[in-house]
């Protein structure tokens, strides 16, 4: 048995023909279709094993940002999913956003980028707002 295939060599195998992917690491949306790799673990949560990785093709049905600790979590629709346990299309899940960011995300480019734009800045401007209160709250 060779060696596993790279991260990019299974992204490029996984990308469907004619579609065009751009990087968009950190700076994902709500209405996103996205592709990212994430660790796959077994064993316990003291003592966790890598047991390999799986390519997660997603559409981003919805975002927050934790009051706390500001951590941004998006929900997911799987649209496909290769490699290690993968998950089911069509299944609902979450994930922090600096799992998504980890080893990259790549997103299908939108039909009316100028669209996607005007979203990206509401979305900052609601990560803007949030940073303000915690530190006013921090500050009190």
């Amino acid at each position: 048995m060779g060696s596993p295939p790279s991260s990019a060599s299974r992204r490029a195998a996984f990308r469907g023909k004619g579609v065009i992917m751009v990087d968009c690491t950190g700076d994902v949306i709500v209405g996103d279709e996205i592709r990212f790799t994430e660790g796959v673990f077994g064993g316990s949560f003291r003592k966790p094993k890598f047991l390999g990785e799986r390519i997660i093709t997603a559409e981003v049905m919805k975002d927050s940002y934790g009051r706390a600790k500001q951590q941004h979590t998006f929900t997911l629709r799987v649209i496909a999913c290769g490699g290690l346990q993968p998950l089911e299309a069509g299944q609902v899940t979450r994930r922090k956003g600096r799992n998504i960011y980890r080893n990259g995300t790549e997103r299908k480019l939108w039909a009316d980028e100028a669209v996607r734009e005007a979203a990206r800045e509401e979305k900052h401007d609601r990560g803007d707002r949030a940073r303000t209160a915690r530190e006013a709250r921090r500050a009190m």
